[in-house]
Protein backbone atom coordinates (compact mmCIF):
# COMPACT_ATOMS: atom_id res chain seq x y z
CA UNK A 1 0.00 0.00 0.00
CA UNK A 2 1.19 3.50 -0.69
CA UNK A 3 1.69 6.10 2.04
CA UNK A 4 -0.80 8.45 0.38
CA UNK A 5 -3.48 5.82 0.65
CA UNK A 6 -2.77 5.28 4.34
CA UNK A 7 -2.89 9.02 5.02
CA UNK A 8 -6.22 9.62 3.26
CA UNK A 9 -8.41 8.90 6.32
CA UNK A 10 -6.19 11.17 8.43
CA UNK A 11 -6.42 13.91 5.81
CA UNK A 12 -10.18 13.66 5.62
CA UNK A 13 -10.42 13.66 9.41
CA UNK A 14 -8.11 16.71 9.60
CA UNK A 15 -10.17 18.54 6.98
CA UNK A 16 -13.41 17.76 8.84
CA UNK A 17 -11.87 18.84 12.15
CA UNK A 18 -10.74 22.18 10.70
CA UNK A 19 -14.13 22.78 9.06
CA UNK A 20 -16.08 22.02 12.23
CA UNK A 21 -13.72 23.98 14.48
CA UNK A 22 -13.93 26.92 12.08
CA UNK A 23 -17.71 26.79 12.14
CA UNK A 24 -17.58 26.61 15.92
CA UNK A 25 -15.38 29.71 16.10
CA UNK A 26 -17.70 31.66 13.78
CA UNK A 27 -20.72 30.53 15.83
CA UNK A 28 -18.96 31.77 18.98
CA UNK A 29 -18.14 35.15 17.41
CA UNK A 30 -21.33 35.87 15.45
CA UNK A 31 -24.06 33.22 15.43
CA UNK A 32 -26.41 35.46 13.43
CA UNK A 33 -24.14 35.37 10.37
CA UNK A 34 -24.19 31.58 10.42
CA UNK A 35 -27.98 31.58 10.68
CA UNK A 36 -28.27 33.94 7.71
CA UNK A 37 -25.67 32.21 5.52
CA UNK A 38 -26.56 28.62 6.35
CA UNK A 39 -30.30 28.75 6.96
CA UNK A 40 -31.35 32.03 5.37
CA UNK A 41 -33.17 32.96 8.56
CA UNK A 42 -32.84 35.26 11.54
CA UNK A 43 -31.94 33.92 14.99
CA UNK A 44 -35.52 33.47 16.20
CA UNK A 45 -36.51 31.41 13.17
CA UNK A 46 -33.33 29.33 13.39
CA UNK A 47 -33.64 28.35 17.08
CA UNK A 48 -35.19 24.92 16.51
CA UNK A 49 -32.66 24.07 13.81
CA UNK A 50 -29.81 25.35 15.96
CA UNK A 51 -31.04 23.38 18.96
CA UNK A 52 -31.09 20.21 16.87
CA UNK A 53 -27.59 20.93 15.52
CA UNK A 54 -26.36 21.40 19.09
CA UNK A 55 -28.03 18.14 20.06
CA UNK A 56 -26.31 16.33 17.20
CA UNK A 57 -22.96 17.83 18.28
CA UNK A 58 -23.45 16.70 21.87
CA UNK A 59 -24.49 13.23 20.73
CA UNK A 60 -21.34 12.99 18.59
CA UNK A 61 -19.15 14.27 21.44
CA UNK A 62 -20.66 11.74 23.83
CA UNK A 63 -20.20 8.91 21.35
CA UNK A 64 -16.62 9.91 20.52
CA UNK A 65 -15.76 10.10 24.21
CA UNK A 66 -17.40 6.84 25.30
CA UNK A 67 -14.78 5.04 27.38
CA UNK A 68 -12.93 2.33 25.56
CA UNK A 69 -9.64 0.70 26.24
CA UNK A 70 -7.53 3.75 25.56
CA UNK A 71 -10.04 6.63 25.51
CA UNK A 72 -9.91 7.15 29.28
CA UNK A 73 -6.19 7.97 29.14
CA UNK A 74 -5.49 11.58 30.01
CA UNK A 75 -3.66 12.22 26.73
CA UNK A 76 -6.43 10.92 24.47
CA UNK A 77 -8.37 13.08 22.04
CA UNK A 78 -11.60 12.08 23.78
CA UNK A 79 -10.23 13.26 27.12
CA UNK A 80 -9.13 16.60 25.64
CA UNK A 81 -12.48 17.07 23.86
CA UNK A 82 -14.53 16.37 26.96
CA UNK A 83 -12.32 18.62 29.14
CA UNK A 84 -12.52 21.46 26.62
CA UNK A 85 -16.28 21.14 26.27
CA UNK A 86 -17.01 21.01 29.99
CA UNK A 87 -14.69 23.89 30.90
CA UNK A 88 -15.92 26.19 28.14
CA UNK A 89 -19.62 25.42 28.56
CA UNK A 90 -19.38 25.99 32.33
CA UNK A 91 -17.74 29.38 31.76
CA UNK A 92 -20.19 30.39 29.05
CA UNK A 93 -23.28 29.36 31.00
CA UNK A 94 -21.97 31.27 34.04
CA UNK A 95 -21.42 34.28 31.78
CA UNK A 96 -25.00 34.03 30.50
CA UNK A 97 -26.32 33.83 34.05
CA UNK A 98 -24.34 36.80 35.34
CA UNK A 99 -23.54 39.24 32.55
CA UNK A 100 -26.30 38.14 30.19
CA UNK A 101 -28.85 37.89 33.00
CA UNK A 102 -30.40 34.83 31.44
CA UNK A 103 -31.28 31.57 33.05
CA UNK A 104 -33.85 29.05 33.95
CA UNK A 105 -34.12 26.70 36.87
CA UNK A 106 -31.39 24.40 35.48
CA UNK A 107 -28.79 27.06 34.58
CA UNK A 108 -26.77 27.07 37.81
CA UNK A 109 -26.98 23.32 38.37
CA UNK A 110 -25.67 22.93 34.78
CA UNK A 111 -22.82 25.37 35.50
CA UNK A 112 -21.94 23.40 38.62
CA UNK A 113 -22.15 20.04 36.87
CA UNK A 114 -19.93 21.06 33.96
CA UNK A 115 -17.49 22.82 36.27
CA UNK A 116 -17.20 19.77 38.52
CA UNK A 117 -16.71 17.44 35.55
CA UNK A 118 -13.96 19.71 34.17
CA UNK A 119 -12.24 19.85 37.56
CA UNK A 120 -12.48 16.07 37.97
CA UNK A 121 -10.93 15.58 34.54
CA UNK A 122 -8.05 17.91 35.43
CA UNK A 123 -7.65 16.16 38.78
CA UNK A 124 -7.51 12.71 37.16
CA UNK A 125 -4.97 13.96 34.62
CA UNK A 126 -2.75 15.30 37.38
CA UNK A 127 -3.10 12.00 39.25
CA UNK A 128 -2.17 10.05 36.13
CA UNK A 129 0.90 12.23 35.59
CA UNK A 130 2.00 11.74 39.21
CA UNK A 131 1.59 7.98 38.84
CA UNK A 132 3.65 7.98 35.64
CA UNK A 133 6.37 10.08 37.28
CA UNK A 134 6.58 7.77 40.29
CA UNK A 135 6.74 4.70 38.03
CA UNK A 136 9.75 6.10 36.17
Amino acid sequence: MSEARLDTPKSILAFAAVAEAGTGVVLLIDPAIVFRLLLGADAAAAMTALGRCFGIALLALGWACWPGRRSAESGSAAFRAMLTYNALIALYLAYLGTVGRLGGVLLWPAVALHGVVALLLVWTRRGARRTQASDE
